[in-house]
């Protein structure tokens, strides 16, 4: 029995400390040190030069929102430019951009996933910042001036936005305030990772890098932005993030809409593992390792075995021993679980419990990932990114 205790106390602790634990000792070295400013520029000559870039993908139904968003930033306009790039796309989206003269279209036929339409377009920009945003993403007007201002501080190589999801509709509630809960929860560890040294992996939402950091990514990477903005961390700059410039998009459609989004996630998330192992060198850098490992290794490829494992030997230990705590930990597992299973069966259960929206979507979380382990493995993910369905309005 001392084998399953000890597997379960491990579990146990790595899950708490993946979720939880890891933050505490940077929230309190953050605080003591105290806020960080950035840099503001004196003048417009100062304002740094910006190519603002959006790949779009059958994005007829938001791409003139998405344009109209785009040029009504607060940035001088001799210092910004737009370029979109719909490549492979069969709807409208290539000809509702061509309208817009401010707007350098990109566009062909060949459909070769995201990030060659992401290396296309970095091609042709002209600029010294870059600018990455989805499509389906309304940007408050001074995102662009608060992502800018932090590259005059040479030691900045990337800057992370806010992501943030809408969910005021009836039809939105399922899906986005369980996701919407998650990014605050999110949003407080970027913040706190980023004061602390760099946050570790930004949002596709929202995020920016200097072009000479940019390094063109193969066409079969599924999670550019990750990809992309862990490469410059790994070079020695901080990618730091930005709450005051804020990406904000509609949730999916329905929770079989998430679950196949999150299922690709995580698939892309191990395929980027593989990618980064020099970053598990804690001896070359060792707080970008540590946050990292602790972040974004563990919530991936430990996490989720460790939930695993947690409730199969406390299955054990309360079946085969005399002591009580297991049998009620156990039965707190047990509930918790199948609080989570009834909320993913009877949705209406979530509206009367913000706790229970997130745990349900904890658990719904993992299991994705989980999921998108056997892909990866099997090599089932196409680099080619899938268009998910979402609310289409918030009114």
């Amino acid at each position: 029995m001392h084998v399953w205790l000890g597997a379960f106390i491990i579990s146990c602790f790595l899950v708490v400390y993946n979720y939880i634990g890891y933050a505490f000792p940077i929230y309190l070295w953050n605080r003591l040190r105290g806020p960080l400013q950035p840099p503001q520029p004196k003048s417009p000559e100062e304002w740094p030069a910006v190519s603002f870039i959006v790949a779009a993908f059958n994005e007829q139904d938001c791409i003139r929102e998405k344009i109209l968003n785009s040029l009504a930033q607060d940035y001088p306009g001799k210092k910004l430019e737009f370029i979109f790039v719909t490549d492979g796309s069969t709807d409208d989206t290539p000809r509702i951009v061509a309208a817009f003269p401010e707007i350098k279209g990109l566009y062909q036929p060949e459909r070769n996933g995201k990030s060659a339409a992401v290396n296309r377009a970095v091609a042709a920009a002209s600029n010294n910042i870059l600018i990455f945003s989805d499509a389906n993403t309304v940007l408050n007007v001074d995102a662009i001036r608060n992502l800018a201002r932090h590259y005059l501080d040479p030691q900045v190589g990337g800057v992370a936005g806010e992501k943030k999801v809408l969910s005021t509709t009836a039809a939105a509630r399922e899906v986005g305030e369980g996701e919407g809960l998650y990014w605050k929860y999110e949003s407080f560890l970027k913040r706190q990772d980023s004061a602390f040294y760099s946050v570790v992996g930004a949002a596709g939402e929202l995020f920016s890098v200097r072009s000479a950091l940019y390094e063109p990514l193969p066409h079969h990477i599924i999670l550019d932005d990750f990809v992309l903005s862990l490469n410059v961390a790994k070079k020695g700059y901080r990618v730091v993030y930005e709450p005051g410039a804020c990406a904000t998009e509609l949730p999916s459609l329905s929770m079989a809409d998430e679950h196949r989004r999150k299922v690709r996630i995580a698939a892309g998330g191990f395929q980027a593992i593989s990618l980064l192992t020099p970053l598990l060198a804690f001896w070359r850098r060792p707080r970008l390792s540590y946050l990292y490992i602790s972040h974004r290794f563990m919530r991936w490829a430990v996490s989720p075995l460790c939930l695993i494992v947690a409730y199969v030997s406390n299955c054990v230990l309360a079946l085969g021993t005399s002591v009580a705590i297991y049998r009620w930990l156990l039965g707190a597992q047990t509930a918790f679980y199948g609080m989570a299973a009834l909320a993913a069966r009877f949705p209406i259960l979530k509206e009367k419990s913000r706790l229970l929206k997130l745990g349900s979507y904890f658990v719904f979380m993992n299991v994705s990932v989980v999921q998108g382990f056997f892909r990866f493995v099997r090599g089932k993910q196409a680099a080619a990114w899938e268009k998910a369905r979402r609310v289409q309005s918030a009114a």
